[in-house]
């Protein structure tokens, strides 16, 4: 990404927004007026429709001249940017990331690995983020999982990618890059990471690379689903009833793909808008810790109220149908945590070494 990137990105969002708005304003104005629908939906004539038609074109036109003019201005803006960049462009990628990608615009964010702890050598340990996060966000309020991790002589390795895509998008690429990544695996992933590492695993079929992951780990990842989001989905039906509020359901629908996925932990292309029924890979460490926010962590306001955004019984594979639940190979319940202390808290830090000592990393092969 170019120090321009960011500017022209932000520009073809704005002109997005503007036109979309327009759209719903206009959708809304077709359906109070009691016009006849058209092919492409609510549509105004007249004067009315002229004046829509003029905002839609003259924001498209504005932003045109606008992107050729940042394109212009990137060798003079050297590498100038906020400090904050990185954060921003991670959570604007978990709302809008798949329309982020399927307009071209550059504040996509490509899918990677990073060196989290210079020089550390050994059995590779991905760390894989949530929704709207970054790989630098594993290392923050003074905590620093990534160098605790590699004093045990792991090699850790942040996974960025656009959290706003399908999970199976996520997950086919991983499972394509690993690939080129040598020696044993290890994949801890918090939060929608968990189900990427699932969903790569689930596609990887041909691959040699499954053959040496030793162990997966979540944090809070919501393997039967997030209710939130169900929340969401819930809302874009009610929105849709009423025909004057029926326009605001496409704006409810805006919810990126990534976030979509996790209303029922969808990792497959095919389970799209349902549940994956997939185990755990056969023969394989699998490790998950939940959190509640409540101090105890028993009883069952507990366990359903979760971290703030994922219960207990989804971090941990808990369904009331045998074929659903997931055989891990041990959990952990943390109270008085919520979701995002998941990532920073030190008795979290403690177990995950407690479990990834068990087998001490090999040398990295050649």
């Amino acid at each position: 990404m170019t120090p321009v990137d960011p500017l022209r990105g932000a520009s073809r969002l704005a002109i997005d927004a503007v036109t979309g708005v327009t759209d719903l304003v206009e959708a809304m104005h077709a359906e109070i007026a009691r016009l006849p629908l058209t092919a492409g939906g609510p549509r105004t004539s007249g004067i009315t429709g002229l004046v829509y038609r003029s905002v839609r074109g003259a924001t498209r036109l504005v932003g045109g001249g606008l992107d050729l003019a940042l394109g212009a201005l990137a060798p003079l803006l050297g590498q100038a940017g906020p400090a904050q960049a990185s954060v921003v462009l991670a959570a604007l990628n978990g709302v809008l990331g798949d329309h982020l990608e399927a307009t071209g615009n550059p504040l996509a964010t490509p899918l990677g690995l990073h060196p989290l702890v210079p020089g550390a050598q050994g059995l590779t340990l991905v760390f894989l983020h949530g929704l709207c996060m970054n790989e630098a966000q594993w290392q923050r309020d003074g905590a620093n999982f990534p160098a605790a991790l590699a004093a045990l002589g792991y090699r850790p390795l942040g996974l960025r990618y656009n959290s706003g895509r399908a999970i199976w998008r996520n997950g086919a690429e991983l499972a394509a890059l690993l690939d080129d990544v040598p020696g044993p695996l290890t994949l801890l992933g918090h939060s929608m990471g968990g189900l990427v590492a699932r969903s790569a695993l689930a596609q990887a079929g041909g691959r040699h690379w499954p053959a040496r992951v030793q162990a997966l780990v979540t944090l809070g990842t919501p393997h039967l689903g997030a209710p939130l989001e169900r929340g969401g989905q819930q809302l874009q039906q009610l929105l849709a009833l009423s025909r004057y509020s029926r326009p605001l359901a496409a704006l409810a629908a805006r919810r990126s793909a990534g976030i979509r996925d996790l209303r029922h932990a969808s990792l497959l292309e095919a389970d799209t808008g349902r549940a994956s029924r997939l185990p755990l890979p056969a023969g394989l460490r699998c490790y998950a810790v939940a959190a509640t926010t409540a101090q105890q962590p028993g009883g069952v306001p507990a366990r359903w109220l979760g971290d703030g955004l994922v219960p207990v019984a989804s971090a941990l594979g808990q369904h009331r149908e045998a074929g659903r639940r997931l055989a891990f190979t041990d959990t952990a319940v943390f109270p008085g945590l919520g979701h995002l202390a998941l990532q920073t808290d030190a008795a979290v830090l403690r177990q995950l070494q407690q479990w990834l000592v068990l087998t001490p990393p090999a040398a990295v092969a050649a």
